[in-house]
């Protein structure tokens, strides 16, 4: 299919995600983990269908709502979809602090790893959704190639080392 629209349009740089609505199968189960364990707070329910999350007092940050998913199975592994939600923490020693928690919970990680530009801790919610928990390391820190271009990369984050933050 050929596009018509005008190239060259950019995106204004305050531009950002506002929030995401997650199909889930049981909201207080989903609750359990978003609320209970990662600390979001919940800003309101929309009956028992639908409850809304947030970090810092926003309206929410997560809708998670069972509109057309209540008592569903995870949606299939190899299909189009979200792949994860990531979630920006401030610091590196707020990551350490979650990771803590989770270890403290007996969470399982489906993966850890050092980006260059950020680190990252890899789960997924009860409903099989995946989440991204991370830091980014600060702008004047990220790679480059001599082109100017952002180097991203995927290796095995320390965790220990990561956790020494808290010390």
């Amino acid at each position: 299919m050929t596009s018509k629209i005008e190239q060259g349009y950019v995106m204004p740089a305050q531009t950002h995600i506002g929030h995401v609505h997650l199909k889930v199968s049981d909201i207080e189960r989903a609750l359990g983990f978003y609320r209970d364990l990662l600390g979001f707070e919940l800003t309101t329910m929309y009956g028992d269908q639908a409850a809304f999350i947030s970090a810092g007092g926003y309206h929410h940050h997560i809708g998670l709502n069972t509109w057309h998913s209540k008592g569903s199975g995870p949606a299939p592994l190899h299909n189009v979809g979200l792949y994860h939600t990531a979630i920006v923490y401030p610091t590196r020693k707020d990551l350490a602090a979650i990771l803590s928690r989770l270890i403290e919970a007996g969470y399982p990680l489906s993966g850890a790893s050092d980006h260059g530009v950020s680190e990252a801790l890899y789960l997924n919610d009860p409903d099989g959704n995946g989440v991204e928990l991370y830091w980014d390391r600060p702008r004047e820190e990220w790679p480059h190639n001599p082109d100017g271009s952002v180097i991203m990369y995927t290796k095995s984050l320390d965790l220990r080392n990561l956790l020494s933050e808290l010390d």
